[in-house]
């Protein structure tokens, strides 16, 4: 098949997919990638896709979550799903009422790690954070970020070790 008519048939059966998103309002915001949405009457707990932002307790993980909350907070958001991860937090991708791309504007903005584990493949994710190491945005403005994968381990072997 050629490459023009495969990138047509591709196209056709990305719009017959469906995909399943809805809207609701942020009621709150847990940290830099988590948020709780009120929708269809109950709270949704929602984890970004594909970012990680920095713990609570670590550099840049108030300014995460006060992005967070300076952009959605009390605002009606639409959450493109993806699935639930092992809390049972629905993932996703969360789209604010102007069209801007949560997961997008805070890896752009240095605040938020491309999770390369969980969207080994996403270009866009991958030149937005290169974007922001160049110009030392955010967490790349300190020398040897810690990525929140690795600061999470270290944290449970330290917890580890002081239990024996």
């Amino acid at each position: 098949m050629r490459a023009d008519r495969l990138a047509v048939l591709l196209i056709l059966l990305l719009t017959l997919i469906p995909a399943y998103g809805f809207s609701g309002k942020v009621v709150s915001i847990t940290d830099g990638d988590t948020l709780k949405v009120l929708h269809a009457g109950r709270i949704e707990k929602i984890r970004l896709s594909s970012i990680d932002a920095p713990e609570h307790n670590q550099d840049f993980g108030q300014r995460a979550k006060q992005f967070v909350f300076r952009r959605c907070y009390g605002r009606m958001v639409t959450i493109q799903e993806f699935g639930k991860d092992r809390y049972g937090r629905t993932i996703g991708e969360v789209i604010q009422s102007d069209g801007a791309d949560l997961n997008h504007a805070l890896v752009e903005a240095g605040l938020a790690w491309w999770y390369q584990k969980y969207a080994p493949h996403d270009l866009e994710l991958s030149k937005l954070e290169r974007g922001a190491r160049n110009q030392h945005l955010g967490l790349w403005s300190v020398p040897n970020p810690v990525p929140p994968w690795d600061f999470r381990h270290h944290r449970s072997t330290l917890i580890e070790v002081e239990k024996c």
